[in-house]
């Protein structure tokens, strides 16, 4: 493989995740925190950020070093785990799209005043153009950084305009005034919960980079999607924070839509549509790639018609907005449960590290399995928390 290629490649991997990430919940998430923490929420970000590497370069890893997907690692460990590993992601990927095509629909009705359903399944249509071209994987690869960037860069002008209290957000991240575990928590499940933290990962092994020789490198993409995401987290947080200190009042009903808008006007709230589109449809790609890499391997019809289920996977997510809308109950209960999925998939690697049948004589870091046993024990605790004290709430 030709060097700059392999380099695509990486790159792709990396934005692919976290542009995965960055979907219209993050969005609004992120102001949302901002808005109730000030200037600490710095520290919120800071912390998830720490989190967040740590995890996906222990997945990434082993990924990499055992040469199989997620769910072939887990069959291995324990018969039918993989299995349920796989349907969980599928679920949860699935009630995740709908929303992110939701977002997209209101990206498009923000930019062109067209409805948010017809906006949904134009964008819809675009996002399975993604994968019926020649190279499907090196247009989704593209499509992710150019998006990645435009996001990034008019997230950034947004900023500058709502001129920010740069220097006692920098204090506030290392010395905050509150600690929320919650927002870390929910931060934390945004950037490598569900099926996210898998994309890039699967991506590089379709891509042939994979072994022990290529762990280098797979870490150094793993630690990029982590920093392009949090990039764009910090730029949305001091935009946010810019105009919530000023004491405008931020609509409920629409957060990341109110900063853009008072920070830069009428030209503000469009950015924030192509912004929320951009964001939205990457998700919508990454979602459906990652779900769908989560079952090729469990049949061979699956796995000879990759690119149409994954085509079926975005129609359905389309469909399902267009014609029921967003099913708010089914969304909040498997978004429930896809917070368990980091811990068990994390888990699992971790054992998996250490089983020669799985990874040959590959030695894992101690630090690296220290630091992912804390994450699954921490993301253990606060899933079922959520889950226990959150679901008799919404069906009782």
């Amino acid at each position: 493989m030709e060097k700059n290629s392999r380099l695509s490649i990486l790159l792709g991997a990396a934005f692919l995740m976290a542009t995965s990430a960055i979907g219209p919940g993050f969005l609004t998430q992120t102001t949302v925190f901002t808005q109730a923490l000030l200037a600490s929420f710095g520290f919120v970000i800071l912390i998830s950020i720490i989190i967040d590497i740590g995890a996906q370069i222990n997945i990434w890893r082993i990924i990499a070093v055992s040469e199989k997907r997620a769910q072939d690692i887990a069959n291995e460990m324990l018969p039918g785990l993989g299995t349920f590993l796989a349907i969980l992601i599928v679920l949860g990927g699935l009630a995740f799209n709908i929303g992110n095509i939701a977002g997209a629909g209101l990206g498009t009705n923000v930019l062109f005043g067209i409805s948010t359903k017809m906006g949904a399944l134009l964008s819809g249509i675009v996002a399975v153009a993604i994968f019926l071209v020649k190279e499907a994987g090196k247009a989704m690869d593209r499509f992710a950084q150019l998006m990645g960037f435009v996001m990034i860069g008019l997230t950034i002008y947004v900023m500058f305009k709502a001129q920010p209290p740069y220097g006692e957000a920098l204090v506030k991240t290392f010395m905050p005034d509150e600690i929320d575990l919650l927002a870390i928590i929910t931060l934390v499940g945004g950037t490598v919960g569900g099926y996210i933290t898998f994309a890039g990962g699967h991506r590089l092994l379709d891509a042939g980079i994979k072994g022990k020789a290529a762990i280098p490198e797979v870490t150094r993409s793993a630690v990029s999607a982590i920093g392009i995401a949090s990039i764009m987290r910090i730029f949305l947080f001091l935009a946010a924070l810019g105009i919530v200190i000023q004491g405008v009042t931020i609509d409920p009903g629409n957060p990341p839509a109110s900063v853009f808008k008072h920070a830069a006007g009428n030209f503000g709230y469009r950015i924030f549509g192509v912004v929320m589109w951009a964001a939205a449809v990457t998700s919508v790609v990454g979602a459906a790639y990652t779900s769908v890499s989560f079952i090729t391997t469990l049949s061979k019809t699956i796995h000879k018609y990759e690119k149409w289920f994954i085509v079926g996977f975005i129609t359905v997510s389309t469909l399902v907005f267009v014609v029921i809308g967003q099913p708010v109950k089914i969304l909040v209960l498997v978004g429930a449960l896809n917070g368990l999925i980091l811990p068990i998939a994390l888990g699992v690697m971790l054992v998996a590290a250490y089983k020669k049948r799985i990874v040959g004589d590959y030695k894992h870091p101690l630090w690296m399995t220290l630091f992912g046993i804390v994450i699954v024990i921490a993301m253990s605790y606060m899933s079922i928390y959520t889950i226990m004290k959150g679901i008799p709430k919404l069906f009782g």
